[in-house]
């Protein structure tokens, strides 16, 4: 089993774990996301679109299975993995349809300095950090989990 594979099945069984003797709030979702909707951010840093439709495949299997409103995801590009947040990206819509169920992306200014991009050419409505990878870890220290497919 490849190391991706092993780090998305424990992510994913991170993220679905039941506390013992809890309530459903939804068939099949977990209980404790009524108390406090689970985190996760992604990371995408491969120029890849197999990769990114994997990320988003993920993302929106996630928001079915526990609700959109029982989960905050967050997208963060950076390094060639930046093309998935520009206007003109093959998922492009695919993006868009996941910011109007929540989903944050979040593009890596230091990227955009380095490659001489401007935010007039990626999708409108996505946030900005300066460096993608410090928004990796500050989201990780908020005890967001971790996911790179």
């Amino acid at each position: 089993m490849s190391h991706t594979l092993r780090t998305l099945l424990a992510c994913l069984a991170m993220i679905l774990a039941v506390p013992a003797g809890a309530a459903d709030t939804k068939p099949g979702a977990p209980a404790d996301v009524a108390a406090k909707p689970l985190r996760v951010v992604v990371q995408i840093s491969e120029n890849q679109p197999a990769i990114w439709n994997l990320a988003l495949n993920n993302i929106h299997n996630v928001q079915k299975e526990l609700g959109a409103k029982n989960i905050e995801v967050e997208l963060v590009a950076y390094g060639p993995g930046l093309a998935i947040l520009r206007d003109d990206s093959v998922v492009a819509n695919r993006v868009q349809e996941a910011m109007s169920t929540g989903v944050r992306f979040v593009a890596c200014r230091n990227t955009m300095q380095g490659l001489h991009i401007t935010e007039a050419e990626m999708i409108p409505g996505i946030s900005y950090a300066q460096a993608g990878v410090i928004e990796i870890i500050r989201k990780q220290m908020e005890g967001y989990a971790y996911l790179r497919p």
